[in-house]
């Protein structure tokens, strides 16, 4: 497959993205290509991401001094401990900000990764090789960082671009079809908020996409990296433009909070049920029409996506729920920040409710 490249021009940052395939295999040149020099490098590996890559890279780069730690990428791990492991580890081995940390994983790799080299002396050279769909189109791009806490998901952090993206197709092979489900909610959510014509071509094309099949997936990839980059470069820190990412998020961290963040629902099924949720309200409070909020739903339950709410909560979960979401980052004030949809290609962000009305809302909705 030809390689594509996409350049993402932040205040702080340029830095291209790259997608093709076996990538790993050239990083060395990838690296010379674009500047990226230095003497020693550490590689946070997923756990999970098998051995072969990790050997690709290494052999790679061979003439430099390679350090590798396999991390054990979970929602539970991913703490301000693991974040001073790797720090301590920098520090021993007595890194320089001249060399560089490669993540090598899905968003939770890379999210404390990222994080470790924004704290570590000010700034350490930071490359992003995410090996999971949902990285991919997502977390990997636009340099949020940050770990969870007792309080919530991603409520400590910051904002630290990467040197560099890689993104590897042939690492989507290794991935379970739950997995890539994970990664198309993400791929939903950037056509919805942004651009109808590509959700028409998601919605011809999804069970081409689900299979991995070229050149469908790249394009998918591709589209979606370039959303998310538009959206990044008009507003890096998440001021304005930049809130409507997180379409269907605010319902779904407080899913994945009130479920203590276990496996049995991961960050994309949760994204989808919270879009689920996010058009419900939408409709209810008149903003997208009937024919749309069908569309969309229909795309979403006749395509094997997670669709029920009730498979993992009822209305005893309620005020857990509520909780979370009062604790969300993106609130200003007492009440909820809520990004909705107008229609396919149009969000509205910044719309704020009470506690009771979501309460009356998640009842009749929980109930449904």
């Amino acid at each position: 497959m030809k390689q594509t490249k996409l350049n993402v021009i932040t205040k702080t940052e340029k830095y291209p993205i790259i997608i093709g395939s076996n990538l790993t295999l050239s990083v060395s040149k990838i690296f010379k290509q674009n500047s990226i020099k230095f003497e020693k490098c550490l590689i946070v590996a997923d756990k999970g991401v098998p051995k072969k890559f990790v050997l690709n890279i290494k052999r790679s780069l061979k003439n430099k001094k390679i350090y590798v730690i396999f991390f054990n990428a979970s929602e539970k791990n991913k703490n301000i401990n693991s974040v001073n492991k790797i720090l301590e580890f920098l520090l021993n081995k007595n890194f320089s900000r001249n060399d560089i940390l490669i993540s090598l994983g899905g968003g939770i790799t890379g999210d404390v990764s990222g994080f470790v080299a924004s704290l570590f002396k000010r700034g350490l050279k930071f490359i992003n090789i995410p090996t999971t769909l949902l990285a991919q189109v997502d977390s990997s791009i636009g340099g949020k960082t940050g770990v969870n806490s007792t309080y919530g998901k991603n409520l400590i952090g910051s904002f630290y671009q990467p040197s560099l993206v890689l993104s590897d197709i042939q690492f989507l092979k290794s991935l379970s079809k739950r997995d890539i489900i994970c990664g198309y909610g993400e791929i939903l959510k950037h056509s919805l908020i942004n651009d109808k014509k590509f959700y028409n071509f998601l919605n011809k094309n999804i069970k081409k996409i689900l299979n991995l099949s070229s050149p469908c997936i790249e394009k998918a990839i591709y589209e979606s990296c370039k959303i998310k980059k538009k959206v990044v470069e008009k507003d890096e820190k998440e001021t304005a433009l930049r809130k409507v990412l997180n379409f269907g998020h605010t319902f779904a961290h407080a899913y994945e909070a009130s479920l203590g963040y276990s496996h049995k629902l991961n960050h994309g099924e949760a994204v989808i049920l919270g879009m689920k949720t996010a058009l419900s309200f939408s409709l209810k409070e008149n903003m997208i029409s009937k024919r749309e909020y069908n569309s969309i739903i229909n795309h979403i339950d006749n395509s094997g996506l997670p669709s029920s709410i009730k498979k993992y909560f009822s209305i005893k979960d309620l005020n857990k729920i509520l909780s979370f979401m009062t604790k969300d980052k993106k609130n200003n004030s007492e009440k909820i920040n809520l990004v909705l949809l107008k229609k396919i290609g149009k969000p509205i962000f910044n719309k704020q409710y009470s506690r009771k009305k979501l309460s009356l809302f998640l009842k009749n909705f929980l109930n449904y």
